[in-house]
């Protein structure tokens, strides 16, 4: 199957292979594709049934069945990717493993598994993929579309035009989850569906006046539940094409006679998609309900596929993740000009260091300048105290492109950027980033303690050499005889970084 890239240009990346992994609430999902000028070729997919949702017990932790289920998976699909080189597989975990407790020791297992990194994206950025996919999958048009993908624990809504969202919400409802919540013990009947529709319509009760004012032109829905009961509808003789009210309520009834999931005999349907069925129908019928919804059309295109774009995004050199960091800045009106200098010196001083420091790996380049970028975001709300208001900002904004460990390692450099430097900020991060993330933290200080003063003056030449904690920062002679507010700076970030167990030493040329 060819997929197409509007407007991009050939990639250095031609002719070799790209993948993506969905690890959703209910299947795991690969696609497998080689880029090819302005085209994109699937040349493998895999799904496989491992119904991780199911395992999440009363206190949000994976059970070990779920666990066993979902690494057995990892390691068949890492047995097709795992000889990819490092940055040619994006796998994201969804719903489930935002809400589990015990996901990060899982994703340490799972990568080992899969050969290739695993990231935890939040709703908002599920939602932007799934329409990045929906999008490249369909005729490009004029026409406002709202897209509905209904997944295992959570369904995501957006309104967008051509390749861009204008309204995102992911909500707390799924195939999965409403099966168990309505329908656990395989039973179904007219008061049960009831019960599961009104969920769903009060589920997207805060949104659906919004919503409704933004309008559409066209309704698509993308998952395999939506393209199950599209595939039921039609094979049923229910439907000419796509989904419409009628046929729902006529698939509902149907299940309600049938009375237990065992019972179920519809043409199109399979044993693992029947087990979640009522609770797929029940959320699809409460949006069309509560939404006022008339005709649906399914898409081919879904999350992994907006995976894929993104991912080829980032390795072209367009990368949705700045473009979020200027977004924020703007909004914040925090200063540009002095966030272009102190991004400026970060980047010359990771320049230095990064070798000696092993700051060149995660995108720590990358994330030092968007930190600086955004690191006086909270001077729109209080000087006082602002740096815990930027954290505060940067860690709980819907930042595009972003995932959520990726966020929580930006507002843990933009905390602890000025004043007290402490190590405890980092501890809830990966242990992959912590270290790294220390350091980072430093060359931001150090790049913001130099432009303090937010003069308009060129820097002189520094030197900046480092060894484990030890740290020392060399000036031109006679320079910090004339820059005597900023020696006095120093002499601050000097304390400051001694209580965090680094040595900085700061040495003036001959």
């Amino acid at each position: 199957m060819l997929w197409r890239l509007p407007g991009r240009a050939a990639s250095r990346v031609d002719q070799s292979e790209v993948a993506a992994v969905d690890l959703g609430s209910n299947s795991f999902h690969m696609i497998v594709a080689q880029p090819q000028g302005n085209t994109l070729r699937v040349v493998d997919r895999l799904r496989e049934s491992v119904r991780l949702a199911a395992g999440l017990d009363a206190d949000k932790n994976l059970d070990e069945q779920a666990r066993a289920r979902a690494l057995e998976c990892l390691q068949r699909l890492g047995d097709r990717v795992r000889n990819l080189p490092a940055g040619a597989v994006r796998a994201v975990g969804t719903n489930t493993l935002r809400q589990s407790r015990n996901a990060r020791a899982f994703l340490r297992d799972a990568e080992q598994a899969l050969g290739h990194p695993i990231q935890i994206v939040s709703g908002f950025e599920e939602a932007r993929l799934i329409y990045l996919g929906v999008a490249h999958s369909i005729a490009d048009d004029d026409e406002r579309r709202l897209v509905i993908d209904i997944g295992g624990g959570s369904t995501e809504f957006i309104i967008g035009e051509h390749f861009i969202p204008r309204a995102m919400e992911s909500l707390h409802m799924g195939c999965v989850s409403a099966t168990r919540a309505h329908f656990a013990d395989g039973q179904i009947s007219k008061e049960r569906f009831k019960r599961a529709e009104i969920s769903a319509r009060r589920e997207l009760e805060p949104i659906a006046e919004r919503y409704q004012q933004l309008g559409w032109a066209r309704v698509i829905g993308a998952s395999g539940t939506i393209k199950t009961i599209e595939r039921c509808l039609r094979e049923q003789g229910w439907t000419q094409t796509g989904i419409d009210m009628a046929g729902l309520e006529q698939l509902r009834r149907t299940l309600i006679k049938a009375g237990s999931v065992q019972a179920i005999n519809l043409s199109g349907l399979s044993a693992d998609r029947a087990e979640i069925l009522p609770g797929g129908v029940a959320v699809l019928l409460g949006a069309f309900q509560q939404l006022g919804l008339t005709h649906m059309d399914a898409a081919d295109g879904a999350l992994r596929e907006g995976l894929l774009f993104d991912l080829l995004g980032r390795i072209d050199h367009e990368d949705v993740r700045g473009a979020s960091i200027a977004e924020l800045s703007r909004r914040y009106h925090a200063d540009p000009k002095q966030a272009e200098r102190v991004v400026a010196t970060a980047n010359a001083l990771h320049a230095q260091v990064a070798g000696d420091w092993m700051l060149e790996a995660n995108n720590a380049p990358d994330m030092l300048a968007w930190a600086a970028q955004v690191h006086e975001v909270g001077l729109d709300i209080s000087h006082s105290q602002y740096h815990k208001h930027s954290e505060y900002i940067v860690r709980h904004a819907d930042l595009a492109g972003f995932t959520r460990e990726e966020q929580q390692v930006l507002a843990a450099l933009v905390r602890v950027h000025r004043r007290k430097f402490s190590r405890a900020v980092f501890k809830d991060l990966p242990e992959d980033w912590q270290r790294p993330a220390m350091r980072l933290a430093v060359l931001l200080r150090l790049a913001i303690t130099l432009h303090r003063g937010r003069s308009t003056a060129t820097l002189p030449a520094l030197s900046l050499q480092v060894d484990q904690a030890s740290i020392a920062l060399r000036f031109p002679a006679q320079w910090l005889d004339q820059h005597a507010l900023v020696e006095a700076d120093l002499d601050d970030e000097i304390n400051w970084l001694a209580a965090a167990d680094f040595d900085l030493r700061i040495i003036r040329g001959e």
